[in-house]
């Protein structure tokens, strides 16, 4: 079946996306690129697609990588083009595909690209047909060596497709440029460059056109000029307007405005570009840290990876919304893309709810790091990965990941890479004496290769910092490495903060990767030359497995399924300025008591035997918090007598009701209780919508928890709970965030875990009502219907 471009395509909307409808196969053909090739046996989809989440776990496959295989999967997609449409140009834009693509249009290769994480365009309008003859576009995707990464990368066309049509004088890809060079309260300097192509074969007469609209899409000042382009040329043009009254772009207020540039062409509208704009100006300063719209501010950051758990690397736009939201009402303010560049929607969310971010290009340069097969450091690792690449793509990555992304005024920095100082993997230096290992590739290349990366970056952006994460300052500090940067980032190295401030006195430093403990937070808030920290992480992830049966990393605030672990609530009581009391059970120890470890160690229930003395952890923002056991008080304890950030009781195990309240001056201001759960009863599902769009994309999250007849929820219970829906919609994931749950995530089935599940429900393209039930062997069912519309 032919996707047909609709003849009323117009103009004004440059992109469309082209992601249904394809033809997929997994495995090998050598003549699938053929225009007459049959495919009508291959799977019909629709993307973003990871194969790689539909496959089995197995020991087999890699521990870095989650236990998931790799492969070679082939995509066809059939479609015709209106004749209208003939005499303009046509790109096709892919914002991500792992990895090794090759593409063909019409049997007409384009191009491969390795990258996994690269956006790219190709020019289809040399080798299209028009009007009645179909169009054969053929991608073939090489993930063979499924051991090539330290976390789960996933496979295939993960990310969104888009058609693009244009003039032959058009604004080149990303080649808009919006920058704010000088700001205040009362006035704002835009700054727009645009990048024009002509392909006609005569000089072109232009006019440029730049509105700029406020929130609520009025135009608020505009600005244009007419310019003369040569054929077969391209050309910059540099526009200035100044804004009065701006509303200043923060984490607090994420004001955007937007630029929608327009350009004519005998007074047509040939092509048009909107870009996000944030009013905000910001520099690191080498001894009081990081200043937004002049006004100090700390960096609460988390470290993220690409996947959702179930689903994989293709992860719909309503999952990450709702992350985001965690994030945020958790008191983040900043996100490490890590260590790749990221889908491009999710830097538009980041722009919307006000994160500031580092966008990071690369895990490895050069030489490759080691992928654990068999578990963490054990065995003998995999060296495939991106290292064989570099030489030859590095540049054109890291340039492409600038030019898409620097419109963005989310980001704040831009990191050349990750960890590339880890010793002994790849680099070495006598510095690390009795580690050193002299048959290791020489550290004094970092410096060499910093520089040039740092340069590329410049040239495509110069009025943003450069970083990179130093997993080793004391083997980079014997190279370059730190001098080609323009701020520094550190890696579980707090101790050396205040020693290397002093003796690198022109070295800005930040915590690029951190752990979660208190006295990590405390060497930022201490400080007022360390500008933050991201700790590791904001969410589990697929991969960096310690070794079969754990299938995924668990350092998040959040689990697989997006739900708060008590981390999450530990690090809301530093990071959080809305009042908050959390208590959890964490065991008894004699040594350093106060010292409890929020990622690990406390579970989020009541119970026990009775009489047994239980330690009750509490973390809050409140100055003193008052501990009730059955109504009864057990007294009030101030935060300040707790140094570790955790305030704790010793009592003895009574069922009922274990509560906390915080107070500030005297005054309850926030509360949170735990009950003792009975057997499980019943299921009970809560959707975060009851309404969905019909555009085969939104998505609801569908909660399940196992309760007792008193709706308490049963933390212990893990039973299999079975899923089927009716109507316009499909499950398209079930997570339990189970570390060692192997079940295959295309069941309809899944054993709960800490008595929870989350469904993820799409909808079709159909209007209707979809009705998803769950049931479980003992239990009473239950049922939600979502409204398709």
């Amino acid at each position: 079946m032919s996707n047909v471009l609709t003849q009323d395509w117009n103009l004004s909307v440059k992109s469309r996306m082209f992601n249904f409808d394809w033809k997929f196969l997994k495995g090998d053909n050598s003549d699938a690129y053929k225009i007459q090739f049959d495919d009508s046996a291959w799977r019909t989809l629709d993307l973003p697609h990871d194969w790689s989440i539909e496959s089995p776990f197995k020991k087999e496959y890699a521990s870095s990588t989650g236990y998931l295989p790799g492969g070679i999967g082939w995509y066809r997609k059939k479609f015709t083009i209106p004749k209208n449409i003939k005499g303009k140009k046509l790109f096709i834009q892919f914002d991500g595909i792992y990895k090794n693509s090759e593409v063909w249009i019409n049997e007409h290769f384009l191009g491969k690209r390795p990258y996994g994480y690269s956006s790219f365009h190709y020019d289809l309008t040399p080798y299209v047909n028009f009007e009645t003859k179909e169009n054969v576009l053929a991608i073939k995707v090489d993930h063979s060596d499924f051991a090539d990464s330290r976390w789960y990368p996933g496979s295939g066309i993960y990310r969104n497709v888009f058609i693009n049509i244009t003039d032959n004088v058009y604004i080149k890809p990303y080649g808009v440029f919006v920058t704010t060079p000088n700001i205040s309260t009362q006035e704002a300097e835009i700054h727009i460059q645009t990048s024009v192509k002509n392909d006609f074969q005569d000089e072109a007469t232009i006019q440029i056109e730049h509105h700029i609209k406020d929130a609520n899409g009025k135009e608020v000042i505009s600005c244009s000029s007419i310019e003369k382009i040569p054929a077969n040329h391209e050309l910059n043009f540099e526009h200035s307007v100044f804004l009065e009254q701006p509303n200043l772009w923060s984490p607090d207020h994420p004001y955007l405005y937007s630029v929608e540039t327009k350009m004519r062409k005998s007074g047509e509208v040939i092509d048009m570009v909107t870009t996000p704009l944030g009013v905000r100006s910001f520099h690191f300063d080498v001894d009081s840290g990081f200043f937004l719209n002049g006004k100090s501010l700390k960096l609460k950051g988390v470290c993220i990876h690409h996947d959702a758990g179930c689903l994989g690397a293709a992860v719909p736009e309503k999952v990450w919304h709702r992350r985001l939201r965690l994030l945020k009402e958790a008191g983040v303010n900043a996100i490490r893309m890590s260590h790749n560049p990221p889908a491009p929607e999710l830097l538009d969310m980041c722009d919307s709810y006000g994160f500031l971010v580092q966008d990071e290009a690369f895990d490895e340069w050069e030489f490759p790091k080691n992928k654990w097969v068999e578990g963490w450091n054990r065995g003998e690792p995999s060296l495939d990965g991106y290292a064989s690449e570099f030489a030859e793509w590095a540049e054109t990555d890291l340039k492409d990941m600038v030019l898409r992304d620097r419109n963005h005024p989310s980001i704040i920095f831009w990191s050349i890479g990750n960890e590339i100082d880890y010793p002994n993997d790849p680099y070495s230096h006598p510095v690390l004496e009795e580690r050193y290992n002299a048959e290791k590739p020489e550290a004094k290349r970092m410096g060499e290769i910093a520089k040039r990366l740092a340069s590329v970056v410049k040239h495509y952006d110069p009025t943003r910092p450069v970083t990179a994460a130093l997993a080793s300052v004391i083997m980079s500090n014997e190279t370059e490495f730190p001098d080609a940067l323009d701020v520094v980032g550190y890696n579980y190295q707090e101790f050396r903060y205040i020693e290397d401030h002093k003796k690198y006195p022109n070295r800005v430093i930040y915590g690029s990767e951190n752990g979660r403990n208190h006295d990590v937070w405390m060497a930022v808030e201490q400080n007022d030359f360390i500008s933050g920290q991201f700790i590791w992480t904001g969410i589990d992830y697929l991969g960096e497995a310690r070794g079969w049966p754990v299938r995924h990393a668990t350092p998040g605030m959040l689990d697989l399924a997006g739900f708060k672990k008590p981390l999450y609530y530990f690090k809301q009581s530093e990071w959080s300025d809305h009042d908050m009391v959390y208590i959890g059970l964490t065991p008894i120890k004699e040594e350093n008591p106060g010292q409890i470890y929020w990622d690990h160690e406390v579970i989020c229930a009541w119970k026990g035997n009775e009489g047994e003395i239980v330690r009750v952890a509490c973390c809050t923002n409140c100055p003193e918090v008052e501990l009730l056991l059955n109504g009864e008080s057990l007294g009030v304890k101030k935060r300040k007598d707790f140094p570790y950030g955790t305030i704790y009781w010793d009592i003895p195990y009574a069922k009922g009701t274990i509560k906390a309240i915080g107070k500030r001056n005297g005054s309850i201001c926030c509360s949170f209780e735990l009950k003792t759960a009975d057997d499980p009863f019943k299921l009970e599902l809560l959707s975060d919508t009851n309404t969905l769009k019909a555009n085969k994309q939104d998505v609801a999250h569908v909660e399940v928890q196992i309760l007792d007849k008193n709706n308490t929820l049963v933390y212990d219970a893990d039973n299999l709970i079975d899923c089927e829906i009716e109507g316009p919609g499909e499950i398209i994931g079930i997570e339990c965030s189970n570390p060692i749950s192997h079940q295959n995530y295309k069941e309809t089935n899944r054993k709960a875990y800490n008595g929870k599940l989350l469904i993820y429900v799409k909808s079709t393209n159909k209007a209707g009502t979809i009705t998803l039930k769950t049931s479980s062997v003992g239990l009473e069912s239950s049922s939600v219907e979502i409204n398709v519309d």
